[in-house]
């Protein structure tokens, strides 16, 4: 991976990840993407191949509240996904970072989806 650009590098890790993470109807997967501007989290049923539920910084919960994908602005999406999934029945998922490090922003929005009760 050493001749290999940032992106690419990040794309062969969640390539990697994606072989062993895997949603069901009963576990969906909670899914990060990360841009430059803004921070996504959605839960998908990989057996159905549907988006369950999905939040980011441009809902209209959040958007007016941020100013840019920051930790702060991952901490809310983790807490608004986590209600977003809770109003679906949904308790239990399996998380999917995409290949970013557990780290910064990745993490808030865990630790937040964490505290607001969401098991994975």
């Amino acid at each position: 991976m050493a001749g290999l650009g940032r992106n690419a590098k990040r794309l062969k890790r969640r390539a990697r990840i994606r072989r062993r993470v895997v949603g069901t109807p009963e576990r969906p997967r909670l899914c990060v993407y990360k841009s430059l501007r803004h921070i996504y989290a959605q839960i998908v049923d990989d057996v159905h191949g549907r988006a369950l539920t999905a939040a980011s910084t441009l809902s209209p919960e959040i958007r007016g509240q941020v100013a840019s994908a920051n930790v702060d602005a991952a901490r809310r999406v983790g807490q608004l996904i986590a209600q977003r999934a809770r109003e679906r029945g949904i308790e239990r998922v399996v998380f999917d970072r995409s290949g970013y490090p557990y780290h910064g922003q990745v993490r808030a929005l865990a630790e937040a989806a964490r505290e607001e009760g969401l098991l994975f």
